[in-house]
């Protein structure tokens, strides 16, 4: 017995119906943040661009060792940017800011991953090799990897590199927080434990954010009223404190929902009421009938024509 178009539509929409009346609600966004996590602080205004946190983070990770020594400052005339062999990179920026001797003061600007309380790249992730720890890290399981890139894609930051030399074990790099260090060690990220100029505030999330708004409470003048890292994109777990504004230091204007919110609430509420699948099959089978109407009529105007 033959079905035409009207019936099948029909059909479609009857199943289309009862899927949806059975499926379970579409589950809502749920935050991967720690309720207290460790984070670093890191103050602008005291760094002086001595690249010790690059070589510490070096030693400490057991990275290739860099094209010029971490002694070379010249390396700061351009900007860089972490990548598959250095998980952190010092910049230098020059701002109004004028000394007692009318020189401008150079602002120099530490980079690694931010390590998001819910971070975009965990979220992307097809596999799980990327997860976010009790203790604040964005850890990396180089054994679930499949190298499908799409944390480098979703980190609002830019910040996982592709080892793309290694064609047969290739990894997502980037900063690991140190987090066998911290957590199984019980010592200080590399970078923080050797900054001369303590620089870098190591702690309770909690306790560096209300040590951050101290500094700016008590010295206004040095400071810019704005914790960065405080709730872009959620909150960080690395966050800054400056005298220039951030935007002139290479940082990125962001929001301050965390980036998965958006596209997990759409994915769940699509897939949980089969509306994806079931909006598919209905072009597919519209254009499968359309196509064979069509070719109906012109068999039957072909006959018609030999005739």
């Amino acid at each position: 017995m033959g079905i035409n178009r009207r019936d099948f539509f029909k059909i479609l929409t009857a199943a289309g119906t009862a899927a949806a009346g059975s499926a379970r609600p579409a589950r809502a966004w749920q935050s991967r943040a720690p309720s207290d996590p460790v984070g670093c602080l890191v103050d602008l205004t005291r760094c002086i661009g001595c690249r010790k946190c690059e070589e510490a983070c070096n030693r400490v990770n057991g990275l290739p060792a860099p094209d010029r020594r971490f002694e070379d400052l010249t390396v700061l005339d351009r900007n860089r940017r972490p990548d598959e062999r250095t998980y952190t990179v010092v910049n230098r920026y020059t701002s109004e800011m004028i000394d007692e001797r009318d020189q401008l003061i150079p602002t120099f600007v530490k980079l690694q991953c931010m390590h998001c309380q819910d971070p975009a790249c965990a979220s992307a992730c097809i596999v799980g090799a990327l997860s976010k720890k009790e203790n604040g890290a964005v850890h990396y399981d180089v054994s679930k990897c499949i190298g499908c890139r799409y944390c480098m894609v979703a980190c609002p930051f830019e910040i996982p590199a592709y080892e793309y030399h290694d064609p047969i074990t290739p990894r997502v790099m980037k900063c690991t927080f140190c987090y066998e260090r911290v957590q199984t060690e019980n010592k200080l990220p590399g970078c923080a434990e050797i900054c001369p100029v303590e620089a870098i505030t190591f702690g309770r999330r909690s306790d560096i954010l209300a040590e951050a708004k101290r500094r700016i409470k008590n010295n206004p003048g040095r400071y810019i009223d704005h914790v960065y890292g405080e709730k872009e994109v959620g909150g960080t777990s690395w966050m800054y404190l400056s005298g220039v504004p951030f935007e002139k230091l290479g940082f990125n204007s962001l929001p301050e929902t965390p980036m998965p919110r958006l596209a997990e609430t759409i994915q769940h509420s699509l897939f949980s009421y089969l509306w994806s699948p079931i909006v598919l099959f209905g072009m597919l089978g519209g254009v499968m009938w359309a196509s064979k109407d069509k070719g109906d009529r012109a068999d039957n105007h072909k006959d018609g024509g030999d005739r």
